[in-house]
Parts: C-alpha cells; sequence; structure tokens
C-alpha cells in the first residue's frame, strides 16, 4: 500500500471533518435543542480529525502498512458517519436505529488500528 493512500484519505476525513465540524456549530446548532445530540454529533467530527491527522502522520513518515490503513479508513466512516446519520435522523424524527450497532464496529477498528501500530513498533 503507498503511503499517498495515507496522506490522500488523511487529506479527505480532515477537510470533511472541517466541513461536518462548521456544519455542526452553525447550521445544525440552530435546528437542535438537544444538547447531547449536537455532543454526539461533535464526538463524530473530533475523532475523525483525530484519527485523519494519524493517516497523515503516517503516510508523511512512509509507513506502509494495509492493515492499519484500512482499520483507520474502514474504522472512521463506519464511527463519525454513523454518528452523523444517527443525529440527523433525530432531528428528522425518523431516528435510523439500524446505525446505532454500526458505530461501536468503527471503534473497534480504531483500537485494532491502535494496536497494529502499537505491534508494528514492537
Amino acid at each position: 500500500m503507498a503511503q499517498q493512500y495515507f496522506i490522500i484519505t488523511g487529506a479527505l476525513y480532515g477537510m470533511l471533518s472541517v466541513i461536518f465540524g462548521a456544519f455542526g456549530a452553525h447550521a445544525l446548532k440552530k435546528i437542535i435543542s438537544d444538547s447531547e445530540l449536537l455532543k454526539s454529533f461533535e464526538t463524530g467530527v473530533k475523532y475523525q480529525m483525530y484519527h485523519a491527522i494519524v493517516l497523515l502522520i503516517l503516510g508523511l513518515n512512509n509507513f506502509n502498512n494495509s492493515t492499519i490503513y484500512w482499520c483507520f479508513t474502514i474504522g472512521i466512516f463506519l464511527f463519525s458517519f454513523s454518528i452523523y446519520g444517527l443525529v440527523l435522523s433525530s432531528v428528522k424524527g425518523k431516528k435510523l436505529k439500524f446505525l446505532g450497532p454500526i458505530t461501536p464496529l468503527g471503534g473497534l477498528l480504531l483500537i485494532a488500528g491502535w494496536f497494529f501500530i502499537l505491534l508494528e513498533v514492537l
């Protein structure tokens, strides 16, 4: 797996987290009265950005491990985007409950990515 994939994916997820963060802070804040929903949305944005930065750092340091790449790439998508879907569907009054179990799967993949980084270093 080429380091460019780490950098491209990290930059894309980083850019999207800024966009989603701005959306949450401005547009969503105006239509959501439930502060817990807003906190959940912010959690998705934060975790997306943290892991986007990790992907960039790994790519810029010529790291080349496809297992870690896929754990983070799929983990970010499942974790953060399922949270976005849950929050936005709740706002519409039609909560997509099937997304609930997807969030922890994404979290497990993010944890696995960190575990594989640890194994790589040890």
